[in-house]
């Protein structure tokens, strides 16, 4: 049995600082990335090349014995991401005050220039918060309007986000206006020509999703602020399902205020986001917590929230590497590919009506769909209580389904159940 003191001789200088970043980098995640890389082929080879998904899948933990087709609202990570911040959040605990203020607390900044290299823009311009909904209430919040400005968006857009609005609302007398949009939408033009259209002279301000929760609805982020923006109306984008879930950059939306979630679609630690706002808008949005007034052109005002872990943040660069190791075009393709496997079995356009668009310009890994005479409670109901699937039912005024989100996880069988007790359903009515 080695002694105490060869013990802290082998792992050396990681035992004394555990700064280094040695014992918080598993070696699992590192050994999948190498093993993706020895596969070869187009990203639509590789969306149906079993064996590669089957080394994807061994890195998450998830409970085999249902089948999760709701990873829409918060995603399993993998185990690699769990640990790493397993491990931050015992070594924080050591010493608080020291070890996550001091030591762990500046590591952040690392996380921060890998999430801006992702995301193609300066690390100066991303803060990182804990949700979507934090990100958008700092934007929707941080715009000085007084009573009869307006602010614009869609029926579509996220129920927390609309609150958000309807709450200024009463408080300070702005106004919202809401327009609704095709189902599917397969027409920029049409969207454009939409929000364009309902702007008014009071417009100050317009909310869009990149990605609308309800269907998986890809909208036209780049024409939309481009159109904005020659009027002077600043456009929030609420990315919440987009980031890492399928392939773009920022340049591809020119947006100045964007949103995200990194506990979906890139499967950092739940209780993560993003918030990006092009470096000369900083100053003039205010944070949703109080910041000093040196840091008004600093994107680090937006993260003055208190005490908070400094564990779930740093292990988002685990996450990262994963997604990373995977690749953006590979992962878009394979989730097309299994909602698409579904599709082509059960919807008929009549009994069975899909609700999004099967155009990959437009839809990626989330499906709404609908089985006549079927209320989507009762078809999720069944689902579950008789299937053990996990899907989430949709009730909007222009269409109601059940929504589908796969992932990287989901295997080529779990899809064939699912599709198999969708038929059943699908033979009640």
């Amino acid at each position: 049995m080695e002694s105490r003191k060869q013990f802290l001789k082998k792992i050396g200088s990681a035992a004394a600082t555990l700064g280094a970043g040695v014992l918080f980098s598993p070696l699992k995640a590192r050994e999948i990335t190498e093993d993706l890389k020895q596969f070869t082929g187009s990203a639509s080879d590789i969306a149906q090349n079993e064996d590669y998904w089957a080394r994807v899948q061994q890195a998450f933990t998830v409970d085999r014995s249902l089948i999760n087709l709701n990873n829409g609202g918060v995603s399993p990570s993998p185990d690699f991401v769990q640990a790493a911040m397993k491990k931050h959040l015992d070594f924080s605990n050591q010493a608080p005050v020291y070890n996550m203020w001091r030591i762990l607390e500046p590591r952040r900044e690392g996380v921060r220039q890998r999430i801006a290299r992702n995301f193609g823009v300066d690390a100066e311009e991303i803060a990182l918060t804990r949700n979507a909904s934090e990100s958008l209430q700092i934007c929707q919040f941080g715009f000085d309007l007084k009573a009869g400005d307006e602010v614009l968006t869609t029926d579509q857009d996220y129920p927390r986000m609309i609150n958000t609005f309807l709450q200024r609302e009463r408080r300070e007398g702005i106004k919202l206006n809401q327009i609704s949009i095709p189902v599917p939408a397969e027409d920029d033009k049409e969207i454009v020509r939409l929000i364009e259209e309902a702007i008014t002279p009071n417009t100050k301000l317009i909310l869009m999703c990149h990605v609308v929760n309800l269907t998986g609805q890809i909208l036209p982020v780049k024409k939309v602020v481009q159109m904005a923006r020659k009027k002077g109306i600043p456009v929030i984008v609420d990315g919440a399902h987009a980031y890492a879930h399928f392939d773009f950059k920022h340049e591809d939306l020119d947006c100045d205020y964007y949103t995200s979630s990194l506990h979906k679609w890139l499967f950092a630690p739940h209780g993560t986001g993003l918030l990006y706002v092009r470096k000369n808008k900083i100053k003039d949005l205010w944070p949703l917590m109080a910041a000093a007034e040196a840091q008004d052109e600093d994107i680090r005002k937006f993260e003055e929230i208190g005490t908070h872990p400094a564990a779930n943040y740093l292990a988002i660069g685990e996450a990262l590497t994963f997604h990373e190791g995977i690749g953006s075009k590979r992962k878009e393709a394979r989730l097309k590919y299994l909602n698409d496997l579904w599709i082509d079995e059960i919807v008929d356009g009549d009994k069975v009506v899909l609700h999004t668009s099967r155009d990959p310009k437009y839809a990626c890994g989330i499906a709404t769909v609908e089985i006549k005479g079927l209320e989507p409670g009762e078809l999720n109901s069944a689902l579950w209580n008789e299937h053990r699937i996990i899907t989430t039912p949709i009730v909007h005024d222009q269409f109601k389904g059940i929504r589908i989100t796969p992932n990287v996880y989901t295997t080529h069988e779990e899809i064939a159940r699912f599709t198999s007790a969708m038929k059943q359903q699908i033979n009640k009515v």
